[in-house]
């Protein structure tokens, strides 16, 4: 589908993707902020705890750990590629006025998959809007079951529950989706708005992947070889985590004057704490 749609763009003389040089600022009119709003909101794009907890997972599924580099750093670079096609297809598509994506914003009003079927039918026609259906459909449903296999996988973890046996994986299952339910009822009934939990989990996802990069970089540390590679994404997801914690109206809402130094301070101490820790001998086996 990504593919399609960049190629739709670029071949078709109407659509015009602006150039970043000449829009390399904060666009928006109120002068919302874009520091770590923006790595918040294109979360999976840029980069994902999400995925980072299905790597024991899929690791299960890998004959030699040669593969991980492919599987894990390739779809992740591939899901940034994505993220970037549907940025572009979000500016060449709508009008922008104001700094603002107004006719992406009129449109997105009517629900994420109006915006999906109009994308791809604008730039791929017929064969866009059976893409649009497939992806509709496959994308919420595959995105579930992860999320959900995910929380199971991580309860089991943490209680120890052995998942061999149905029942044991019905144990988790039923509590899990049934607490999915409440909340999918709770936003059709609009006591639950969708678009704060997103948020949340937004966040939570960026937290995870900062907390996954820096245990990457000890045990690179340990395994004597260069943990820079995850040390220093781990800092700057550090700063992104945490500055927006600081600065969220859905978080503690102290403004850009405390949350952006705060946050940087932060990251700042965390690699502090990972250096301080790399200078102490390594333990010894027993």
């Amino acid at each position: 589908m990504a593919i399609g749609v960049i190629i739709g763009i670029l071949t078709n003389p109407v659509y015009t993707i602006p150039e970043i040089w000449d829009n390399f600022h904060n666009m928006h009119s109120s002068g919302t902020p874009i520091w770590s709003v923006m790595f918040i909101t294109v979360a999976c794009g840029a980069i994902s705890g999400f995925h980072s907890t299905q790597s024991p997972v899929m690791a299960r599924c890998l004959k030699s750990e040669k593969q991980g580099h492919f599987v894990f750093y390739g779809a992740m670079v591939a899901e940034g590629v994505i993220a970037l096609v549907w940025a572009a297809a979000g500016c060449s598509l709508y009008e922008i006025s104001g700094g603002l994506t107004t006719g992406l914003a009129e449109i997105y009003a009517q629900g994420q998959s109006v915006v999906i079927y109009d994308v791809c039918q604008k730039t791929m026609g017929g064969i866009g809007i059976a893409l649009a259906m497939l992806g509709v459909v496959v994308c919420p449903v595959t995105s579930a079951d992860t999320a959900f296999r995910s929380a199971r996988l991580t309860v089991a973890d943490w209680f120890k529950i052995d998942q061999t046996k149905w029942q044991n994986r019905l144990k988790i299952c039923i509590p899990v989706l049934g607490a999915g339910t409440i909340l999918g009822i709770g936003n059709t009934l609009g006591y639950i708005n969708y678009t704060v939990i997103w948020r949340y989990f937004s966040w939570t996802n960026q937290t995870l992947a900062m907390i996954v990069l820096w245990t990457a970089s000890m045990y690179l540390f340990r395994e004597k070889k260069n943990y820079w590679l995850t040390a220093v994404p781990a800092t700057f997801m550090s700063a992104v985590s945490m500055t927006y914690f600081f600065y969220a109206g859905e978080c503690l809402n102290l403004g850009t004057t405390i949350a952006y130094p705060a946050g940087i301070i932060l990251a700042v101490v965390f690699l502090a704490i990972f250096i301080r820790a790399t200078k102490k001998p390594a333990p010894t086996a027993a």
